[in-house]
């Protein structure tokens, strides 16, 4: 599957807007692991390899999940291969003796709702680097993505969004703390 997916930088009012539009399904803890491959920098393939772990209404899901590179100038969409996975130390040992390494752990807490069939919007509060709204829609490969793109820019637009952002939270997380001269 295709993942279609634009990101945009929020505020409260935008915020507010999308709790009053959409439909709430629930709201999440995200710990997102990301892993460097031992023999390719994914920061220039545009790839990146993850465990996410999801803690919601008492739940806990976790999934491996590799996203490839970018697959237009645009938005953020990219083939996405996502796996759930049951034992996350397990995975990470697994992955570790292969020769990834983990670069960073990014947590956020996400607030999704349902748009229409098929597409969502989430609220993202990231740790160290503020507000977001994302919208996506996973469509077959052979769909119109760019057609797709526009749709849900216009929606982001309608709610106030003036500053799109193709990075992922990993990236600007990454450039925000080389910046201030931390370790990574």
């Amino acid at each position: 599957m295709i993942e279609v997916e634009l990101k945009g930088y929020a505020n409260d009012k935008i915020f507010e807007k999308v709790r009053e539009r959409f439909k709430f399904m629930r709201k999440e803890m995200h710990e997102d692991i990301y892993y460097q491959h031992p023999c390719r920098d994914f920061s220039k393939t545009d790839e990146a390899l993850r465990i996410r772990i999801k803690r919601f209404n008492g739940h806990f899901e976790a999934f491996l999940t590799y996203k490839g590179p970018k697959l237009d100038t645009i938005s953020k969409t990219r083939k996405e291969i996502e796996v759930p996975i049951s034992d996350v130390d397990a995975y990470s040992e697994l992955l570790t003796s292969l020769g990834f390494k983990e670069v960073l752990t990014i947590v956020k807490v996400r607030e999704k709702y349902y748009v229409e069939k098929g597409v969502t919007i989430t609220l993202d509060e990231v740790e160290g680097l503020g507000k977001f709204i994302e919208i996506e829609k996973l469509v077959k490969e052979c769909e119109n993505i760019e057609e797709e793109v526009k749709k849900l820019r216009k929606i982001l637009e309608e709610l106030g969004v003036r500053k799109f952002e193709r990075k992922s939270y990993l990236e600007l997380l990454l450039e925000k703390l080389k910046k201030n001269g931390s370790e990574i």
